[in-house]
């Protein structure tokens, strides 16, 4: 059944927001050189590797400079990328690997393997289901970047409180996961980026 929805609600967003979506990439083109998408591997379903997509909301190969963001103090960012990025428009293409089955509508973020690395047994428990667009861990760190500006090593901090904390609140919810729960999570992150 939450296969089923994944389909259906993300041939339904991609088509709804396909003219938003037009106008995004003729921005990023204009703005600045490169792809008008980003893909980069991350880890799935049972530790398989994919390559989740987003519009380019950074400079051309910013990542090698590090894998973590800092909101607005992040001069990597670009002026588009730091609008689409604070309305979350920057995961859109993501529904394409809805469709192609590597992700849910909701489900836990999926990381890159330098983080996946240091879960332990039980963190990763949230690699036995397919990762998502949104999950209640991402509600509850919607404005993750200003924690990590505020903080004098964003890593360690994104390691040592961040990332455990978000696994915590996943595995919490993959203990009552339900297409109500999932229904739910999606309101509730269109509620937040309206509100944002």
């Amino acid at each position: 059944m939450i296969r089923f929805f994944d389909l259906i609600f993300s041939i339904f967003i991609l088509l709804l927001f396909l003219p938003i979506g037009i106008v995004i990439a003729i921005l990023i083109r204009i703005e600045s050189k490169g792809s008008v998408f980003y893909s980069q591997v991350r880890i799935g379903k049972d530790e398989k590797q994919f390559k989740l997509l987003k519009f380019r909301s950074m400079l051309v190969d910013a990542d090698k400079q590090g894998n973590l963001t800092v909101g607005a103090k992040d001069s990597r960012i670009t002026r588009v990328g730091y609008v689409i990025r604070k309305f979350k428009l920057d995961e859109f293409p993501q529904f394409i690997n809805v469709l192609l089955g590597q992700m849910s509508v909701v489900g836990p973020r999926p990381e890159v393997l330098e983080f996946v690395a240091l879960y332990t047994a039980q963190q990763r428990k949230v690699l036995l289901v397919r990762p998502g667009i949104t999950d209640e861990a991402s509600l509850q760190y919607f404005e993750e970047n200003k924690l990590l500006a505020a903080s004098e090593d964003p890593k360690k901090t994104y390691i040592d409180v961040v990332m455990p904390s978000k696994i915590a609140i996943n595995l919490a919810y993959l203990e009552n996961r339900s297409l109500l729960t999932d229904l739910t999570v999606v309101g509730k992150t269109i509620l937040r980026i309206f509100r944002a």
